[in-house]
């Protein structure tokens, strides 16, 4: 590169006959470019860092150190990655990297999701349905390789390092085994039980989904208000103490009111809250009884006048029966329905009465079966489909969805029905079908939250809540997102009804449904196949020849369990099946693995894992260990565009982190990332990404220009101890230090955005706007190795060792493609991840020289704002051509003063001088041209130009530093 275009470099002001001139300065070039060419040039970097096996490397160098274990977050093997995908990735790196070179061994292993529904879809699609289980699984498992090897390949153009030659797969078939294995434990200690419950379940899907697979979307239903005849009127009129003939005078009803009327025909019971007063109403219709608060609403609602009666609380109407409102319809409904109490009843809206189906509301089965409801005697007509069974009398056939105005216009007729109308409320849906679902009593395997286990220890969401007060949390909501969860969840629904899944391996006997006796013995059997030959092991065995092979009596006794296990469950448990299981080497530290310890660091997510997989890992692992697995957890938020609106295809703001890696960078997408603040949502646009380019364009150039100037530079010739330094040398680097301290403690706790303001801000106002623009002058005008220079040079030697690796976490590429220029011939040129945080040297007097030199770039600033105004004017055209006194007083005219003839090159001026103030507080500043004519060589307009004969066109100082002495330079 000419010295010409090194100048625009930000080197010095353009100077076209430079090359020419007889007097030359220290110009000098550089190997690392001003144009990153990104796009271009971190492939390259991707590939060389394959091909040294640089994480090995990293590995090898932090040998015997101790581990920080950040445990992945399997994404799903599924579709090409998106932008949030590379958020995740991306600052997993970050933390990494920073952990790396503070000389931890920071181990990152890379995972994948691989069962689950979503591949099965994608099977189908491809397929069609109804292929036979093994060959659904073997085309699962070719497919999820082929996304993984899609995923990864982008996942490392992001610049990510990692163990990508073996990263951990759910499908691997030691991790299947493991799977099973832990099954096999946590049943041993007491937490799986089977039992009829009601579920989330996806028609769709055709199975169970857990909490983290629902999502909430609006939907309009009919909301109806129905009436339930009086049937015991004797126990009304006694509860409400009035006479029997008054009530038995005119039909009565109990109202409640719904917006599922599909559930009606499997009412079978109604709820009141036990405190609240219930009015026993009198109309032209005939008695209605509803929660008296609600009476003036309600009767407005069904267009009557009404009378308040008598009230009772709802604890005295407990055990009354009221008819079925469908029983006139069809003798398969005459039964009655009796009120049982329940604290969750509200009257914030409706009648204050809650009709029951205990089957399909989770309240209301619990309600039921505290009442003494049996599993067999609990009505649950909808099968998997979503159809009423064919026995339903009135609606067997018919799909929920279509039943509901036909239940609708048959309340209607039987005379029970007050009131229907459309109404718009937000209700679940299936996260994959968009679909809505409902709550529906299957016969499921679970993990009892409240169950006490068999060491008769505190319950699973005792130890979870436990576990919870005592890991960190970034953001510190978190804990309380968390805590909320687990305190309020189900009981955990484990087994799917899948075929792309690890199986529940259990043996269950033909007639009574019992596990097998010897079930954790067994569960080891299966696993150990299926560690040789996957999960297709089990579908393959013939459970009859399996137990007899085994010496099993009653072996033709027992069926296999179709259920595979919640694909939570996979992921929940890779702090056993990978950390402790497939890559324990690597990742388990035996020492941290104490009672109080956990196994891993921190596990990082977005924000929806607290539902997820910081969930289902704290879960498993409380039941395995009695503890979480992680120290911490990091949540970041989802990325959203410009305006602040969620990515949508639909709505075509989606952002493509490949389009973007193409066009401008990976490196663009990481310093996005590193300079937002993830605990919020991620704002990224084209606009947001111009503003990172400009930063970067920044940081690059800055770094450009420190390359460039230690180009003849070696240190183990030309270093000085700071005692030798410039004064404002010694102020740079106690600078350098000061910031490395505030640089760590943000990496400490996984603060990036802070770390690159305060980069950009140094490279723009510290280095940039002050120190390289007042060093500029003694780089290249004093002679090349004298000690002036050297001492500038030491002191960007050590800035930029210090910058290099405060950089080297997020802006991977290019602080790799800086460190191969500067660590040329040293130990860890091969790459910068190597190393280690630099050490900066310690100045004497640092905290003194940074207040005397805040004084002092104040100072200048006022300066330059009034060098700008007579520059407006046409006083002057550089700084250069200018000559300024300056009157302060107090601190600063003691640090100004003490500068003597360096103050000028301070100011950027061919002269400086400086005198008391008239009052102590005043900053007097005047500015005038130099008379003077210009120095061809430095620029600066001095009287003793001319003074040598020889050198008509230099100063004194230029002739010195050519041909003589050199310069004496003090400060700056």
């Amino acid at each position: 590169m000419s010295d010409t275009k090194q100048a625009k470099a930000g080197a010095k002001p353009e100077n076209k006959s430079a090359e020419k001139s007889k007097y030359p300065v220290n110009l000098l070039d550089t190997p690392f470019p001003m144009r990153g060419d990104l796009p271009k040039r971190e492939p390259l970097w991707v590939k060389q860092w394959q091909e040294k096996k640089i994480y090995q490397a990293i590995r090898a160098a932090r040998r015997g150190a101790k581990k920080f274990v950040l445990h992945d977050g399997p994404p799903y093997a599924n579709g090409d990655i998106h932008i949030g995908h590379a958020v995740n990735k991306v600052l997993k790196d970050m933390i990494i990297k920073a952990r790396g070179l503070s000389g931890l061994d920071a181990v990152y292993v890379p995972g994948w999701d691989c069962h689950g529904m979503p591949i099965e879809i994608q099977i189908e699609k491809q397929y069609g349905k109804g292929l036979p289980v093994q060959e659904v699984q073997a085309k699962a498992r070719a497919y999820a390789t082929e996304q993984i090897a899609r995923q990864r390949k982008d996942f490392e153009r992001l610049g990510v390092l990692g163990d990508w030659d073996d990263p951990y797969l759910t499908m691997n078939f030691s991790n299947e085994a493991d799977e099973i294995r832990a099954l096999g434990k946590i049943l041993e200690k007491g937490y799986v039980f089977r039992g009829l419950k009601p579920v989330n379940w996806c028609f769709d899907c055709g199975s169970a989904l857990a909490e983290a697979e629902v999502e909430y979307k609006d939907k309009t239903d009919l909301s109806i208000d129905v009436g339930f005849p009086f049937a015991e009127t004797d126990k009304l009129a006694r509860a409400f103490h009035v006479p029997l003939e008054t009530l038995g005078a005119k039909p009565g009803w109990i109202v409640i009111w719904t917006t599922t009327p599909w559930t009606i025909p499997s009412n079978q019971a109604l709820n009141l809250h036990p405190e609240v007063e219930y009015a026993l109403v009198d109309t032209p219709r005939g008695f209605l009884i509803l929660a008296a608060e609600r009476v003036e609403e309600q009767l407005k609602v069904y267009e009557l006048e009404g009378k308040v009666v008598a009230t009772c609380s709802g604890a005295a109407l407990t055990e009354i029966r009221f008819h079925h409102p469908l029983a006139k319809m069809d003798a398969g409904y005459d039964r009655l329905s009796p009120i049982y109490l329940g604290d969750y009843v509200t009257t914030d809206t409706g009648t204050g009465i809650v009709h029951s189906a205990p089957a399909y509301g989770i309240e209301d089965f619990q309600s039921c079966k505290a009442h003494g409801m049996r599993d067999e005697d609990i009505l649950s007509p909808v099968m998997g489909d979503g159809v009423y069974a064919s026995w339903l009398p009135l609606f067997g056939g018919l799909s929920i969805w279509d039943a509901n105005p036909r239940i609708v216009e048959t309340l209607k007729a039987s005379g029970n029905l007050f009131n229907s109308h459309r109404y718009e409320h937000s209700y679940m849906h299936c996260w994959r079908h968009k679909t809505p679902i409902i709550y529906r009593a299957t016969s499921q395997w679970f993990a009892g939250m409240d169950v006490v286990p068999a060491d008769n220890g505190p319950t699973l969401r005792a130890t979870a809540l436990a576990g919870i007060e005592a890991t960190a949390f970034y953001p510190s909501w978190g804990k309380q997102r968390l805590h909320n969860m687990i305190a309020n969840r189900p009981d955990w629904t484990l087994s799917r009804q899948r075929q792309w899944g690890v199986p529940m391996a259990f043996f269950v006997h033909k007639e009574t449904g019992a596990l097998h006796p010897r079930t954790p013995q067994l569960l080891e059997a299966v696993a150990k196949r299926v560690e040789q030959h996957g999960i297709e092991a089990w579908q393959t065995l013939d459970a009859t020849a399996f137990l007899t092979e085994l010496g099993e009596a009653d072996a033709a006794m027992y069926e296999k369990n179709r259920d595979t296990l919640d694909v939570w469950f996979d992921s929940g448990t890779t702090h056993w099946t990978v950390i402790r299981g497939s890559h324990r080497e690597d990742l388990y530290d035996a020492a941290a693995d104490t009672p109080d310890g956990r196994l891993a660091d921190l596990y990082l997510e977005g924000s929806d894992q607290h539902r997820g997989w910081f969930h289902s890992s704290l879960l498993t692992a409380s039941m395995l260990y009695g503890k979480p697995p992680y120290k911490a957890l990091l949540t970041h938020g989802f990325t959203v565009d410009g305006e602040g609106r969620k990515m949508s295809k639909s709505v075509g703001n989606t952002v493509s982190p490949q389009d973007i890696a193409n066009k401008m960078g990976a490196e663009i997408i990481r310093l996005w990332v590193a300079s937002t603040d993830y605990s919020g949502e991620l704002s990224i646009s084209d606009e947001i990404l111009k503003r990172v380019v400009e930063g970067y364009r920044r940081i690059r150039n800055t770094l450009r220009f420190l390359l460039a100037n230690l180009t003849d530079y070696d240190h183990a010739r030309d270093a000085l101890p700071p005692s030798e330094w410039l004064e404002i040398d010694r102020y740079a680097v106690a600078l350098t230090a000061q910031l490395q301290k505030e640089v760590l403690s943000h990496y400490d706790v996984y603060e990036f955005h802070p770390v690159v303001a305060k980069l950009q801000t140094f490279c723009s106002e510290d280095l940039g706007g002050f120190y390289l623009d007042v060093l500029k002058d003694r780089l290249y005008t004093t002679a090349p190795d004298s000690k002036a220079r050297r001492a500038a040079q030491n002191a960007l030697f050590h800035i930029t060792q210090a910058m290099l690796h405060w950089m080297a976490p997020f802006l991977s590429f290019t602080a790799e493609e800086a460190w191969q220029v500067f660590a040329h011939g040293t130990a860890h040129a091969d790459t910068i991840f190597t190393s280690t945080y630099y050490t900066v040297p310690e100045v004497d007097q640092a905290d003194d020289l940074l207040q005397k030199w805040h004084a002092v770039r104040a100072v200048r600033a006022e300066v330059t704002k009034q060098l700008e105004a007579v520059r407006a004017e046409g006083g002057i055209g550089s700084s250069l051509q200018a000559e300024v006194s300056i009157q302060a007083g107090g601190p600063a005219l003691e640090a100004l003063a003490s500068l003597g003839d360096d103050l000028r090159f301070v100011l950027l001026t061919s002269a400086a001088t400086v005198s008391p103030a008239p009052e102590a507080g005043d900053l007097l500043v005047t500015v005038h041209p130099s008379s003077h004519a210009k120095c061809e060589r430095c620029w600066h307009y001095r009287e003793d130009v001319g003074h040598d004969a020889a050198h008509p066109t230099l100063c004194g100082r230029c002739t010195s530093n050519l041909f003589g002495a050199g310069e004496p330079r003090s400060h700056a």
